[in-house]
C-alpha cells in the first residue's frame, strides 16, 4: 500500500506530495518548496524515511506548484516529467516570479512528458495518468485504483474548483474535465487537492456548489 505525505508550502499554500511504498521507492508531485527551511522539510523527511525518489511530477506548472523543481532535480538527480500542453506555462514562470514575491526563482525544463493513460510506476504502486485540463492547458492528474485515491491538483478542491481566469484557463473546458474524469471514479476515492483539505468524490458530487449533481 502506498503512503501519501503532504506538506503546505509557500505563501500560497500549496500542497506537495511524497508518495511512497513499502519498498521504499518514492515520488514527489508539485514541489513548492521555496525557502531554504521549505527545502530542507522536504529534504529531512525524504532522507529519515530512507525514500529513494525515482521520479518528479507537476500536475501543471503554475508559479506556487514548481518553486521546487530545480531542487528535487538536482538533490535527487531526477528528470521532471509535465505535460506536453503545459510546457508554455511552465516557461512563463521565470517572466513572472519576481513580480510575485520569488526573486530567487530558478527556471526549470521538462525532461519528460506524461500523456493520457500513461502509468507512473514505483515499488510496488502504480499511478495512472488523466488529462484534465480547465484550469491550466496540461493539467494532469494521477490515479492509484489499488488504494483509491487521486492525486488532483487545482482541478477539483474540498467544495470548490480551480480558477480558471489565468491563461490557459477555461471555466466550461474545467467543468467537464470534472465531470467526465474525475466523477467517473468510485464515490470512495480519496481526492488529495492542490490547496486545502483532501476529500472525497461523493462528497463533492453531491455538496459541490459548482460541479456536483446539484450545481
Amino acid at each position: 500500500m502506498s503512503i501519501v505525505h503532504q506538506f503546505t508550502f509557500n505563501p500560497f499554500q500549496e500542497n506537495t506530495f511524497v508518495i511512497y511504498d513499502e519498498t521504499k521507492e518514492g515520488i514527489i508531485i508539485d514541489p513548492g518548496c521555496y525557502t531554504n527551511e521549505e527545502k530542507q522539510q522536504l529534504q529531512s523527511f525524504i532522507a529519515d524515511n530512507k525514500i529513494s525518489i525515482k521520479y518528479l511530477i507537476n500536475t501543471h506548472c503554475h508559479i506556487d506548484h514548481v518553486l521546487g523543481n530545480v531542487f528535487v532535480k538536482e538533490k535527487f538527480g531526477v528528470g521532471l516529467y509535465i505535460h506536453k500542453e503545459d510546457e508554455s506555462t511552465l516557461r512563463s514562470v521565470g517572466t513572472y516570479a519576481q513580480v510575485y514575491g520569488f526573486p530567487q526563482f530558478d527556471s526549470s525544463r521538462a525532461d519528460n512528458y506524461l500523456k493520457e493513460g500513461d502509468t507512473v510506476s514505483f515499488g510496488n504502486s502504480a499511478l495512472e495518468v488523466i488529462f484534465a485540463p480547465g484550469h491550466a492547458p496540461g493539467h494532469i492528474c494521477l490515479v492509484n485504483k489499488k488504494d483509491k485515491y487521486i492525486i488532483g491538483g487545482d482541478v477539483l478542491f474540498y467544495g470548490s474548483i480551480g480558477r480558471t481566469d489565468l491563461p490557459g484557463g477555461d471555466h466550461a473546458t474545467l467543468i467537464k474535465s470534472i465531470r467526465v474524469k474525475i466523477f467517473n471514479l468510485d464515490d470512495d476515492f480519496r481526492v488529495y487537492t492542490g490547496h486545502g483539505p483532501a476529500t472525497n468524490i461523493g462528497f463533492e458530487k453531491i455538496n459541490n456548489p459548482f460541479v456536483g449533481l446539484n450545481a
